[in-house]
């Protein structure tokens, strides 16, 4: 039951029959299949019994570490459709990060990223960003790479864009030299495709609902994570204020996928119509009774590509507050180190989940003008 990632979806990734690893990936169409049946017992009793930490917790962002951003931007921002709408530049520190999400179409975005008015944009976003970090030389041809996951327990599988049409925007990123790990038309699950970027980061390319009002070419739709303890997860999601909108169970292939959704998402949202990303949690049936087993959180040595997810809240300190009972610690108290007011948290499996101040703190960055 322990066997995880590429364990068990070693069929599902070679001949893409059935995905435990990537998640809703390639499910084999004779799996046993069940819908929502955690919905209702969410709703009745495990939602009743999750208290929302104080602040208005929402979900901000999903950090992935890339190798050279004059890859990496034009990949998310030229192909995809994102928009960069924040840079934090530290010489300092040796670092810089950049934020990117999809705008509705014929949203103009016209501040200059790196400005206080961009960071005052971001820290008050209600969508979620997509934070690509670049540690200064790893460009360089002596770097290795960072893991972009899919491996033996890795816990982060990847994440993903919805469109109208999985085939033409598979044509069209395969022109511009993009290579997939599964074409739409590769294995039984048709439609569905798997684009690497830049850093060989999985990218998930999924057909929107025929009644969708979006009008992106694309619009970035999930985080997918792997979870031990589905139970456990959920609650501690909820308790930063997300709720199940979605689950799918397949029995026979022994695991399910849930999705959640951000607290100012409403209650009834379709994932398929939606404009609002999702975080995906793929349980694999039974880790949750090995006490042994742990998935990889990211940000091993040697494993480091996937970072953490982070939330906005009110006040980091009443927040911390109340996700320290929780009893999961934390990579980062509050006060802890030189950066005040910023805290990451451990989930059950050990992600890490920042916890920024809405509206934002002086992280110490060299600001553009503008």
């Amino acid at each position: 039951h322990s066997c995880l990632s590429l364990a068990c979806a070693t069929s599902l990734v070679g001949n893409f029959t059935l995905s435990v690893s990537s998640g809703a990936a390639f499910v084999s169409t004779s799996s046993t299949f069940r819908r929502n049946s955690f919905l209702s017992m969410s709703t009745s009793t495990t939602a009743n019994q999750v208290q929302v930490i104080p602040g208005r917790p929402t979900w901000q962002q999903t950090m992935l570490r890339i190798r050279d951003p004059k890859k990496s931007l034009p990949f998310y921002t030229d192909l995809l459709g994102f928009t960069l709408i924040d840079q934090f530049d530290f010489p300092q520190y040796q670092f810089s990060l950049y934020f990117l999400t999809t705008l509705p179409q014929g949203e103009t975005y016209d501040l200059v990223p790196g400005t206080q008015k961009a960071h005052d944009y971001l820290w008050n976003m209600e969508g979620v960003a997509l934070e690509l970090t670049y540690n200064y030389g790893t460009e360089n041809d002596d770097f290795k790479g960072y893991h972009a996951g899919n491996e033996e327990r890795d816990g982060f599988g990847h994440i993903a864009v919805n469109c109208d049409d999985v085939y033409a925007a598979s044509e069209k990123l395969e022109k511009a030299g993009c290579t997939f790990k599964k074409k739409p038309d590769e294995g039984r699950m048709k439609g569905l495709a798997f684009v690497y970027d830049n850093d060989g980061y999985w990218v998930e390319l999924v057909k929107r609902g025929e009644n969708s009002s979006i009008r992106n070419e694309f619009n970035f739709s999930q985080t997918m994570l792997r979870v031990k303890d589905v139970k456990k997860s959920i609650a501690f999601y909820q308790a930063l204020g997300m709720k199940v909108v979605k689950e799918l169970h397949f029995d026979e292939a022994g695991f399910s996928l849930y999705y959640l959704a951000s607290s100012n998402v409403p209650d009834d949202a379709d994932t398929k119509t939606m404009f609002q990303p999702v975080l995906e949690l793929t349980h694999n049936h039974g880790t949750e009774n090995d006490d042994n087993f742990q998935h990889f959180n990211g940000n091993e040595e040697g494993r480091q590509g996937f970072g953490h997810v982070g939330f906005l809240v009110d006040d980091v300190y009443k927040a911390c507050d109340a996700i320290r009972p929780m009893g999961y610690g934390f990579r980062k108290e509050p006060d802890g180190g030189s950066m005040r007011g910023l805290a990451f948290a451990y989930d059950p499996d050990g992600y890490s989940v920042e916890i920024i101040k809405r509206g934002g703190i002086d992280f110490g960055d060299v600001k553009k003008e503008g």
